[in-house]
């Protein structure tokens, strides 16, 4: 990847993970640590990867997201402000009464938002309808869609893995953002999903499996998935859990946990540091 295109990218997911931290404070509620572990690949798909726009968010021919890990909406949510589909402002309404940034993404309210989700397993299956409607169709558009390592415990998820790899949808593209833990702690002790990798190769996926902070690797990557042919792609992200936040960094209880107002001077402190040193 180009240097200053990856400076580019590592500034917008910076200002991204800002955005989350400043949306669940003000909101008093949230899930940060998901949200942060995956700023970098959302950024890079909103920033850099999908064809979308901001003044046309409903064009036919859009590159589609589905965050089926939709408890994370803080980072998506930032991501489109970022990305000029709302004003960045917006982001301290997040889950007040009469805003229309809720707790889990809500379709026809917020735009750029592809699906409404929240109850975990469904959105891949939505995906799936999505990029089979596009093989009907014979359109150009790539679907993303967005999993959490805990939600991949559902069984409608690996009912969707067969239906995509069934259809051949080469146009679909799952990423499984493998931060570790989940609300009741690790994801092996809770009920493990290892080896994710050989579980999707065996429904029929093509595999790839990545450093989910790194943005060569992210780009790879997806220029990867690219090229597959006649089958869905899964990339595997190891990635950390409040990334970006010290003490919000591998820790469970930041799943859905809100900042208080040292926590959060501290966390926007950090970040700001880093923003500047990118800067």
């Amino acid at each position: 990847m180009d240097t200053q295109l990856k400076k580019q990218l590592e500034i917008a997911a910076t200002k991204v993970r800002m955005g989350v931290i400043e949306g669940v404070y003000n909101a008093k509620a949230g899930h940060p640590g998901g949200s942060l572990s995956v700023a970098d690949t959302l950024t890079y798909l909103y920033m850099n990867r999908m064809n979308v726009d901001p003044a046309n968010p409903e064009m036919a021919d859009r590159d589609r997201l589905v965050l089926s890990k939709g408890h994370t909406a803080p980072a998506l949510y930032a991501c489109l402000a970022h990305r000029g589909f709302f004003p960045v402002e917006e982001l301290k309404t997040l889950r007040k009464i009469d805003s229309r940034l809720q707790g889990h993404p809500v379709k026809g309210k917020v735009p750029g938002v592809d699906m409404s989700t929240g109850s975990l397993g469904q959105g891949i299956s939505a995906a799936c309808g999505m990029a089979l409607s596009g093989k009907i169709s014979s359109d150009t558009y790539k679907v993303y869609a967005v999993l959490g390592d805990g939600e991949i415990q559902e069984g409608q998820v690996w009912e969707a893995a067969m239906f995509a790899a069934h259809y051949q949808l080469d146009n679909l593209v799952a990423v499984v953002d493998n931060n570790g833990l989940q609300i009741d702690g690790k994801i092996g002790d809770v009920m493990s999903p290892y080896p994710i990798d050989e579980k999707f190769a065996a429904f029929g996926w093509h595999v790839i499996c990545i450093n989910g902070h790194d943005f060569d690797e992210i780009e790879k990557a997806f220029d990867e998935a690219e090229t597959v042919l006649n089958k869905p792609t899964v990339i595997i992200q190891r990635s950390t859990k409040g990334k970006g936040v010290s003490f919000m960094e591998n820790q469970c209880g930041w799943h859905g946990k809100a900042p208080n107002d040292e926590e959060y001077a501290k966390a926007m402190d950090e970040l700001k540091a880093h923003l500047a040193s990118l800067e």
